[in-house]
């Protein structure tokens, strides 16, 4: 099917690709014919296997001899069927089980809720190296220093802000 659908990507004719098409719904559909013909000779030939044709019997003795046929018949097959029921119960029971891990499995490896943590550099290599982090990090350390400049601006607002200060020790 992969390399028909590889053949399908290739740039092809539209009647081209019909007709290929065609053909494998073809051959599918022949498969499944003779799929069907050997379930039906299966199945006639484990009837014929499992219930011989009918004998009527002609007296009395042979009619109470094939109802305790019959019954034995039934018996093993009942026995059978509980046989097989008990099976599928017990195969439920640990399909069932087994879910049960799976969803406690689940649950132990829950992805925790990641929140937002304030952590250093050195913090942070320590916790991923361990031990192995001997040298320390301070950002800080390599930027260069900067004087502020108080500009003149800068003074005239500090000043406007102190008139009350000047009005209050004047009067």
């Amino acid at each position: 099917m992969t390399n028909f659908c590889f053949l399908l990507r290739k740039k092809m004719s539209s009647s081209r690709k019909h007709h290929l098409k065609s053909l494998m719904l073809s051959i599918a559909k022949g498969l499944l014919e003779e799929e069907e013909k050997e379930r039906e000779q299966e199945r006639i030939r484990y009837m014929a296997e499992s219930c011989p044709p009918l004998s009527m019997p002609r007296s009395m003795q042979e009619l109470l001899e094939l109802c305790r046929e019959i019954h034995h018949k039934i018996d093993v097959i009942d026995e059978e069927r509980y046989d097989l029921e008990m099976k599928v119960s017990k195969s439920n029971k640990e399909i069932d089980d087994l879910k049960i891990k799976v969803q406690d499995l689940m649950g132990k490896f829950k992805k925790p809720v990641l929140r937002k943590v304030r952590m250093s550099a050195d913090a942070m290599l320590k916790a991923l190296l361990g031990s192995k982090h001997t040298v320390n990090l301070d950002l800080r350390a390599n930027l260069k220093q900067v004087k502020k400049e108080v500009k003149e601006e800068d003074k005239e607002l500090r000043d406007v802000g102190d008139w009350k200060k000047m009005f209050e020790a004047e009067a």
